[in-house]
């Protein structure tokens, strides 16, 4: 809300949202914070407004920063403010009719003018003084001191006063808190009436204050070169959520700083990006940066304040991310333990939940506005040039920012009744690794050794799973097990694999995007042509980033053309083998028969903790899918599982299948290899060779305390490292013999990581 200059103090707009109606009252040339808790004149004015406004859920008053009271304490006032109402206009109390039956008019007129004025500036002393002169007034009837008859009406008014007070939200949390009161002291409102403070370059307010009775579990900071920003985990009682609270930089500026912030935001808004600038957002924001650190150099000269080359970048990252960015969405995307962000509609009445890597669902401090919800839907619809409206109220996108890189729903009206919502999936800023998941559990060493085994083998592989089940994750890390030199088609809707980390460390990758399924009328490709494309490109990995609706009939097209010659592998929603094949033949029309094309079907889902509080990620089943069925490969022994999940030891444990060497798939990969065919232990070896490998990886780093070791770029080299090693001792011996790989490696990692 922006009040002209001139606007007088305590002038003030009333907005309408979506069910909400927020006050927004001009305090910017007062001298005076405006403290509902510390100044009854303060508490005085909300009181007095709420009586002719009683539908106002939330007060803001403005100033260089503003100060928002949310719904629950306006509530508070808001039922004091009906009272006064029903005291001064229905019942006008004051009026010479109802004075006359309470005998000494002068007197009781002044003392219920001031009952009326304290109720006004400071309810719970008024509802005190009441009490003490009711007592009061019994004791002088006792006494036969006035008339009995027109005192005792008097009394019983204050007492009916003070029973509507008892009914009231604020006067029973002070007595059921046992609070005491000292007359003339606003401590007791310190401890109902707290504002959030929110910088007037942003709507999304922050509740700053830690709540109470709450638990600390644990406080980290996010790592940022520019910005501390401090993450406390606290537990309230009787809830099942963790409170995540945040405290971004944004809300702890001085009011110096704050003014330049809010100066260099006015000048910075009279430039709206075009449409053609979002289309490398990166670059743009590098410009938007720049010119932020030279305005408000400029300013803070001007102004005479003083900004050290820290504050300077402070402050102009904090400028971009409130004018070009997300606001306060990018600050919980530094956060790289939040798995999800999640803002449920309306909008403006919800805290943002997320999902945390170890506390699960949190709640946290955050409170988006409309205004700025309403700013980032703009913004991704010019990132993404797809549409979110009434015919289209569903958007799916990416949002990239420095190594940040998360997927982002956004869902609004007629689909979202109550308006937008969003749901923001993030991703590891750098691709995840199979020595990564083995660390943390999702696969072991052995399914390791599998994958990369079936990797290089050519295979055709589904990635199968709930949401949240980590199977993108899962498909990136399997795409680092592809040799560099082969190049790699990559087909998605929404950019989520990690192409350009994969780019970066020497793979050969060409990125196609393609229409969402959600998505009509736009000049982006369908997902199936896509596809088809792409078997025109030559000899090429083929990547599909999800298998979601017709595309699926080109994949499986890919799919038989390119099996035998380079991997073909997609993620898919499905709880299981035949939850897979279901899908995609029931749902999404492929013949039953070019479902044979698939070879493996790997399912990761979550698993529940026995206390039912958390959920892990794990690979549970990895299956192979036989040729010889007709039908329907259930009935005829069509899917053998190969890895099997074991929730007594949570692990992956190798089936009598794989052990003894009934595995199609590794047979015909076998086939192929010089020495392998018919040798089953020989093959077995290497899988556990590659398996020992990764495992060896993860020994390594952490004997030298080198975590960098599990990540892509030595997971590349590692594994160059052992194709060419490999490849020595089997021109030495005829066979890979793991006895000679396995040392040869061991000596190449040891060395390469003094380097690393």
């Amino acid at each position: 809300m922006v009040f002209k200059e001139d606007a007088p103090v305590g002038a003030f707009e009333i907005e309408k949202k979506q069910g909400e109606e927020v006050l927004y009252a001009n305090y910017l040339r007062a001298s005076f914070v405006p403290s509902i808790a510390d100044n009854p004149a303060i508490m005085d004015y909300v009181i007095t407004v709420l009586a002719d406004n009683p539908n106002i859920s939330r007060m803001v008053f403005v100033q260089q920063r503003n100060y928002n009271y949310p719904s629950e304490q306006v509530l508070m006032l808001s039922e004091i403010a009906g009272i006064y109402v029903f005291l001064t206009k229905q019942e006008n109390i004051l009026s010479p009719e109802k004075l006359s039956v309470f005998g000494n008019v002068p007197q009781i007129y002044q003392e219920i003018n001031y009952f009326l004025t304290l109720l006004r500036q400071d309810p719970i002393g008024s509802y005190f003084e009441l009490k003490r002169r009711i007592k009061e007034g019994r004791e002088q009837m006792e006494k036969s001191m006035m008339g009995k008859s027109s005192f005792m009406n008097y009394v019983r008014l204050l007492e009916r006063i003070v029973l509507l007070l008892e009914n009231s939200k604020l006067i029973r949390y002070v007595l059921a808190n046992n609070e005491t009161y000292i007359p003339n002291s606003r401590e007791i409102y310190k401890k109902i009436f707290r504002y959030d403070i929110l910088p007037n370059f942003s709507f999304t307010r922050l509740v700053a204050q830690i709540p109470k009775d709450a638990e600390l579990i644990d406080q980290y900071e996010i790592e940022d070169d520019m910005e501390n920003i401090t993450v406390t985990i606290l537990k309230r009682k009787n809830e099942g959520k963790y409170f995540y609270h945040i405290m971004p930089p944004e809300y702890s500026l001085s009011e110096e700083q704050h003014m330049l912030l809010t100066l260099a935001r006015n000048v910075l808004v009279e430039h709206r990006p075009k449409a053609e600038e979002f289309t490398d957002p990166e670059k743009t924001r590098n410009v938007f940066m720049n010119v932020s650190k030279g305005l408000l150099t400029e300013l803070s000269n001007s102004k005479g304040i003083s900004l050290n080359y820290r504050e300077l970048n402070k402050l102009a990252s904090i400028l971009v991310r409130h004018t070009l960015g997300f606001g306060l969405i990018e600050v919980l995307l530094k956060d790289n333990k939040l798995q999800d962000i999640v803002l449920n509609a309306p909008i403006a009445l919800n805290n943002v939940f997320v999902r945390h890597e170890k506390y699960d669902e949190c709640v946290t401090n955050i409170v988006p506005s409309f205004e700025d919800a309403d700013s980032w839907a703009a913004k991704l619809r010019l990132q993404s040039g797809r549409p979110l409206d009434e015919a289209n109220p569903v958007l799916d996108t990416e949002l990239l920012f420095g190594n940040t890189r998360a997927r982002v729903a956004a869902i609004k009206e007629p689909l979202s009744p109550n308006g937008l919502a969003y749901a923001i999936r993030r991703h590891r800023d750098a691709p995840w690794t199979l020595p990564l998941f083995i660390k943390n559990k999702m696969i072991n060493s052995f399914t390791a050794g599998l994958f990369s085994f079936l990797v290089d083998g050519s295979r055709t592989l589904l990635v199968a799973g709930t949401r949240s089940s980590g199977k993108t994750s899962l498909l990136g890390a399997l795409m680092l097990e592809i040799m560099p030199k082969f190049r790699v088609i990559l087909i998605e809707d929404t950019l989520e694999l990690p192409a350009d980390s994969l780019r970066k460390n020497g793979y050969d990758i060409l990125r196609m995007k393609v229409r969402s399924a959600l998505v009509q009328g736009t000049t982006e490709v369908e997902a199936s042509e896509g596809i088809r494309t792409s078997l025109r490109l030559g000899d090429s990995a083929l990547i599909v980033g999800e298998v979601r609706s017709e595309e699926a009939k080109a994949l499986y097209e890919a799919m038989r053309v390119g099996a035998l010659a380079n991997v073909v592998a997609g993620t898919i929603h499905g709880d299981s083998p035949y939850g897979v094949f279901d899908r995609v033949v029931n749902d999404l029309n492929v013949q039953p028969t070019s479902f044979k094309a698939t070879d493996l079907i790997i399912v990761a889902n979550p698993v529940k903790t026995p206390d039912g509080l958390h959920s892990l990620r794990r690979v549970v089943q990895v299956t192979e899918v036989r040729k010889h069925w007709q039908k329907d490969p259930l009935e005829e022994r069509g899917f053998v599982d190969l890895l099997r999940y074991n929730v007594e030891k949570d692990e992956l444990e190798p089936t009598p299948e794989l052990i003894n060497g009934d595995s199609e798939i590794i047979k015909a990969i076998a086939a192929s290899v010089k020495g392998w065919a018919g040798n089953w232990d020989a093959v077995y070896d290497n899988i556990i060779l590659r398996g020992k490998i990764k495992q060896e990886i993860i020994n390594i780093a952490e004997k030298l305390n080198k975590p960098e070791m599990l990540e892509a770029p030595f997971n590349t080299i590692s594994n160059n490292a052992f194709h060419s090693i490999s490849e020595e001792v089997m021109k030495e011996f005829g066979l890979p013999v793991s006895e000679e790989i396995f040392p040869r490696w061991r000596k190449w990692a040891l060395d390469e990581a003094k380097k690393f």
